[in-house]
């Protein structure tokens, strides 16, 4: 199996080096570059073409949300995940907006971490359980869209996709194929004239 290749961006020398640490005895991970800010960041993405960039939300010149924003324009295909200490709203769903791919803390465990770029890689969108479970609490009393737009199975796969769940977890939980849901998810995104999985997540939030 191909390694995914990743670009860590943090402006702390020590988290950088952490990283690179952890991820360099995973066969699954490959580091190729590191980036202390923004500016840097897409300098590095530019010459050693990621498919994954970890990035920090606060850094001096040009923060994370920023980054993702410019990445989701001139490198989509780049899966951004934030990798940050603050999991207040405006860095979570600021980076959803901005196209982030994933919201991990960075208390999060090596097999986290590890998975979430495999996940985010493959084109699946990767929340920490903490910010999962903010998104979710939204969802509670359906919106109009859910009942109006989308048949009801359609509505069901989305909260559970607006809850971080993969295809195959959301096979498994209403016992139907991944085939299925691939299917319902893409009637969605075309019903709500949506692009992917997180601006779906993003909607069902805002209903």
């Amino acid at each position: 199996m191909t390694a995914v290749r990743v670009l860590l961006v943090d402006d702390q020398v020590l988290m950088r080096s952490g990283l690179r640490k952890l991820l360099e005895i995973e066969d699954g991970v490959e580091v190729v570059a590191e980036a202390a800010d923004g500016v840097q960041a897409l300098a590095e993405v530019a010459r050693h073409r990621p498919q994954v960039a970890l990035v920090d939300a606060r850094m001096p010149r040009m923060d994370g949300v920023e980054l993702i924003t410019r990445l989701s324009r001139d490198h989509p295909e780049v899966a951004a995940i934030v990798l940050t200490t603050f999991d207040e709203d405006e860095y979570v769903f600021g980076a959803l907006r901005a196209g982030a791919r994933g919201f991990l803390l960075k208390d999060a465990s090596p097999e986290e971490l590890v998975a979430a770029i495999a996940k985010a890689a493959a084109g699946e969108t990767v929340l920490d359980g903490q910010v999962a479970a903010r998104v979710v609490a939204q969802l509670k009393g359906p919106g109009p869209v859910s009942h109006t737009v989308l048949s009801t199975r359609e509505a069901e796969v989305a909260r559970l996709v607006a809850g971080g769940s993969s295809n195959r977890e959301i096979a498994a939980r209403l016992f139907i194929t991944e085939g299925t849901v691939k299917n319902h998810v893409s009637s969605t995104l075309r019903k709500l004239g949506l692009r992917d999985r997180t601006q779906l997540a993003l909607h069902m939030a805002g209903h």
